[in-house]
């Protein structure tokens, strides 16, 4: 039996890792879509001041690629060290995707970072765009196959279960990659990062028109920034609801929590626009509803319903009963793998296997499970409402006042009345950390929203982690998250410090173009770096 202490130390040195690392992620993902349509306009226009903006917002996001990769790299680590029984469990097919993005989205990315930062006059500006086009498709890429992975703990979908060797195992690929899950996630996820990038663009292009420097730069790239912002705040949201639509289907708890529904009621269902949600006495206080709203938003319709906690909880706990005669004939085909009597009770009661590991947390012989064990384990099956309801809340808020922010700012700057709107900039400036939170919003729902799974349906967590003592886990916890940190203050130092550098060294000289070491100006200016 594991130490749910030792279960939660794990939950929590993964999620801060996660989170950390989830910092950098969205501005690295659309950064390198930003900086190619920057580049893009160069080559096509001529213009050498989009040159200079290129190469600007360049720098900054070689800062924050450096960054994130070193946040994300002792990550994989974690599953080995933490989750051994998962990695175990289902390795046959979570380190698929993630092989394939080491091997082809992550190398492709880094190799072509450095013909991008390094190539400016080394390669025709044809070319030099072909690379950073490549930069992008290696980032974007890299997200598509590891959210591929977490899609599967999502929803698994293309695998199934083998009582003789007891892991998961790989069969059908096509499924795994092109689940709904998988595709309504990545496209969802990568959008958010374009929208942080927009948002990071325009509010540091404020901070200059503020200060009345760099004005022809930050214009610019304030006008390209808020348009894209427009049309990935719309993707966004538009994809927000698909994955609602999908998560539904897959995972109605997930649903459940984040609508605080307790009771299923007919339709047309109400939305809980704001409620204090109690997980013991499962009710909301202070309820405001909207009438009518939560059908169509879930549902499309006004016909449409969806269960609340009482009917899941009574769904779980008739699959947990379904699931023990699955558990314990495991373990007569651990004594003996042929036994056709426990095989057929096994294949009888498959499809439950995992809602029968939920009472092993009970009691460690599930045969013997007492009616008041069951009733628990299938409370265990939601998700904490308080924490889904509201980091739902969170996330949404934000995407519309982003996407208000964007259409504003679109608006003046197509006037060409930004750079006067000094309370609107200031604003500007203010919004930058608004995306960043908001999709540490959307991840906290995603994965919480799983639980009590690592695979949902299949694969609790409890089971899943290593058996490390308190001490290790608090130890190594420490040091992850002191380590992380300073990741983070030194990524707002140097983002800072390059800010306030500017595209140039001040005195109006022409921008650092690290792509010709040769030049003295070049060694100048990096030795004062």
């Amino acid at each position: 039996m594991h130490d749910i202490t030792v279960v939660d130390l794990s939950r929590l040195q993964f999620a801060a890792t996660a989170l950390y690392h989830f910092l950098f992620v969205p501005l690295t993902l659309g950064m390198t879509f930003m900086l190619a349509a920057m580049e893009t306009v160069y080559v096509v226009t001529g213009k050498v001041i989009y040159k200079q903006i290129t190469q600007f917002w360049g720098k900054l996001f070689l800062i924050n690629f450096a960054l994130g990769v070193a946040t994300g790299l002792t990550m994989e680590f974690q599953f080995g060290t933490n989750w051994s029984f998962y990695s175990s469990f289902v390795g046959d097919i979570f380190g698929a995707p993630l092989a394939i993005e080491g091997l082809m989205a992550f190398f492709l990315e880094s190799t072509f970072v450095g013909l991008m930062v390094f190539g400016w006059h080394r390669l025709k500006p044809g070319q030099h765009l072909a690379v950073t086009y490549l930069v992008a498709l290696g980032s974007n890429l890299s997200a598509l196959w590891i959210l591929v992975a977490n899609a599967f703990m999502q929803d698994p979908v293309g695998a199934h279960f083998n009582p003789t060797t007891m892991r998961m195992e790989l069969n059908d690929f096509a499924a795994l990659i092109f689940s709904s899950d998988a595709q309504a996630k990545f496209v969802h996820t990568s959008i958010a990062g374009y929208v942080t990038a927009a948002i990071f663009v325009a509010g540091v292009s404020a901070w200059y028109m503020l200060k009345n420097r760099h004005m022809e730069l930050a214009r610019r790239s304030f006008r390209m920034s808020v348009l894209f912002g427009v049309l990935s705040t719309a993707g966004v949201i538009t994809l927000g609801d698909a994955l609602g639509f999908v998560g539904a289907e897959a995972q109605p708890t997930k649903l459940a929590a984040m609508e605080g529904l307790w009771k299923t009621e007919s339709a047309p269902m109400p939305f809980n626009l704001m409620a204090f949600p109690s997980q013991e006495n499962q009710t909301n206080y202070g309820e405001v509803k909207v009438p009518y709203v939560l059908s169509i938003l879930v549902t499309h319709s006004l016909t449409g319903t969806v269960p609340g906690v009482d009917v899941l909880e009574q769904r779980a706990e008739e699959r947990i009963r379904g699931g023990i005669p699955a558990v314990s004939s495991l373990k007569m085909l651990s004594a003996d793998p042929k036994d056709p009597v426990a095989m057929n009770q096994f294949t009888t009661h498959q499809k439950d296997l995992g809602y029968g590991f939920l009472v092993k947390r009970y009691a460690d012989d599930v045969t013997t499970a007492t009616d008041e064990q069951i009733a628990q384990a299938a409370k265990d099956s939601i998700p904490h409402v308080a924490t889904m309801f509201w980091s739902f809340r969170v996330m949404v808020l934000l995407g519309l006042g982003m996407l208000a922010f964007f259409v504003l700012g679109l608006i003046y700057t197509l006037r060409n009345t930004v750079q006067y709107k000094r309370t609107f900039l200031k604003f500007a400036v203010w919004m930058i950390p608004a995306p960043f939170l908001a999709c540490e919003a959307g991840w906290l729902v995603a994965e919480i929203g799983r639980q009590p799974w690592t695979v949902y349906g299949l694969l609790p967590t409890w089971m899943s982690a290593s058996t490390h003592s308190v001490g290790y886990m608090v130890f190594s916890l420490i040091g992850f998250v002191a380590v992380y940190t300073v990741f983070i203050v030194i990524e707002m130092y140097l983002m800072v410090r390059a800010i306030r550098k500017g595209p140039d060294d001040g005195n109006g000289a022409a921008e650092l173009d690290v792509g010709d070491l040769s030049l003295p100006a070049s060694r100048k200016t990096l030795a004062e770096a």
